[in-house]
């Protein structure tokens, strides 16, 4: 798929134009506000379900905020003081994030790699890998996931506050909860396309990602 049809919303819609100030705030959300303060300042968008975020940590809430239920466009995520810490972007729904010019959302994730370690080079940042294979910049709060579209796959920023940078790329150590790493990967040689790897079961107890196909998990 073309770079500019993945830009385009799945439903048709404009998609809204939100820029990134790393470690600070994205589009009109600024990390630490509370839950509460998140949906007045997206009151275009409704809040159609709240979940646990991580099989490990029962206190992250994650919330999800879109068009409607079958449209979600930003998942949000709050520490166990109700901060927000975490913010990822829809690939298929959610608004165009930039930094600095740089398109983040619903982009041809090869692209964006090789722009990030363009960047890197002039800015001084450094591109890390975690150990499924997405890429991201520590030091911006930034990791670039990949989400199947209708059509292709496509990236998916997700973002964090300064608190919680430490490690953010590493999807084992950072503060990035579980669900957000599960699903479709970042595709590189020896590794499989999708977490959980087919025939392997983590372990989980009874939670599972809750926006994720069932299928993928047995």
């Amino acid at each position: 798929m073309a770079a500019a049809e993945l830009r385009k919303g799945e439903d048709g819609s404009t998609r809204l134009l939100w820029g990134l100030a790393p470690l600070e705030s994205v589009g009109p959300l600024r990390f630490g506000m509370r839950i509460n303060d998140v949906a007045e300042v997206l009151p275009s968008m409704i809040e159609p379900r709240r979940f646990q975020a991580d099989p490990h940590l029962p206190h992250i809430l994650g919330a999800q905020f879109g068009t409607g239920h079958a449209t979600p466009a930003v998942y949000t995520y709050f520490d166990d003081a109700d901060r927000l810490f975490c913010v990822a972007v829809d690939a298929a729904y959610g608004p165009h994030v930039t930094l600095d010019g740089l398109e983040l959302t619903a982009c041809v994730p090869a692209e964006v790699e090789q722009l990030l370690l363009d960047a890197s080079r002039s800015a001084g940042f450094r591109v890390s890998y975690g150990p499924r294979g997405n890429p991201g910049v520590n030091g911006l709060g930034l990791v670039v996931r990949v989400q199947e579209i209708a059509g292709g796959v496509a990236t998916r920023p997700v973002l964090v506050g300064r608190d919680w940078a430490d490690r953010c790329t590493d999807d084992w150590e950072g503060q990035i909860p579980e669900c957000e790493w599960v699903g479709r990967q970042w595709t590189y040689p020896g590794h499989s396309d999708h977490w959980p790897p087919p025939g392997y079961a983590p372990t989980w107890g009874d939670w599972r990602p809750p926006f994720q196909p069932e299928p993928a998990f047995r």
